[in-house]
């Protein structure tokens, strides 16, 4: 299982890091020993003072596929879901200003918390799928699919240019504006419309 990540995909969050606004989607990967499921809790790593949520709408890849159109990128997969990409940010700065992959900051152990896949079906369209993270009681970020620099069909043609996409795998579609830290007994919610899918105790 692959999980594929996409950068920058909001034109607000791009700009409250001050970064530019991408011409071309921004890839990077997480390892499958990131991926925290059934709501476990999530462990601050020893190694960052600043973990920051980032919340995003996940594809799961539901068939195999190489060089896909963006016309019949909706064939090749059945269920949207909700993630997090936690971000040790203090470390990333480093990396950044090194000019050094992300890899440390972004794909330590339980830095992706996946949450329940819902069926496109249960959806309204895909340019269309509102979705917000609370954080003891209180939104954070909202984000809509509609928002996105790069669609869901666009990023798994793009996508499948560079990697052969197989059954199970994971594209993380980007976060909008709102990121920010989390501390020990943060309470984080995530919601896709008004189903809460993902519960999260920070330790």
């Amino acid at each position: 299982m692959k999980i594929l990540c996409i950068g920058r995909n909001y034109v607000a969050h791009a700009e409250e890091l001050k970064n530019e606004v991408p011409t071309e989607p921004v890839i990077f990967s997480k390892p499958d020993s990131s991926i925290l499921r059934n709501n476990s809790a999530f462990f601050l790593p020893s190694f960052s003072k600043e973990v920051h949520h980032e919340i995003e709408l996940v594809v799961r890849i539901s068939r195999l596929g190489k060089k896909i159109a963006p016309q019949f990128a909706h064939r090749y997969y059945e269920e949207i879901g909700l993630g997090i990409d936690f971000t040790a940010r203090d470390l990333q700065s480093k990396l950044k200003q090194k000019g050094l992959p992300w890899d440390l900051a972004k794909g330590f152990d339980g830095a992706a918390p996946l949450g329940e896949f819902i069926s496109k079906k249960e959806l309204p369209a895909m340019n269309d799928i509102a979705f917000r993270l609370d954080k003891n009681g209180s939104t954070v970020q909202k984000g809509n699919s509609g928002l996105m620099i790069f669609s869901i069909d666009t990023l798994i043609s793009y996508l499948s240019n560079y990697f052969t996409l197989k059954t199970g795998d994971l594209i993380f579609t980007g976060t909008p504006a709102g990121v920010g830290p989390v501390q020990t007994d943060d309470h984080l919610l995530g919601y896709i419309g008004e189903k809460k899918v993902l519960d999260i105790i920070v330790k």
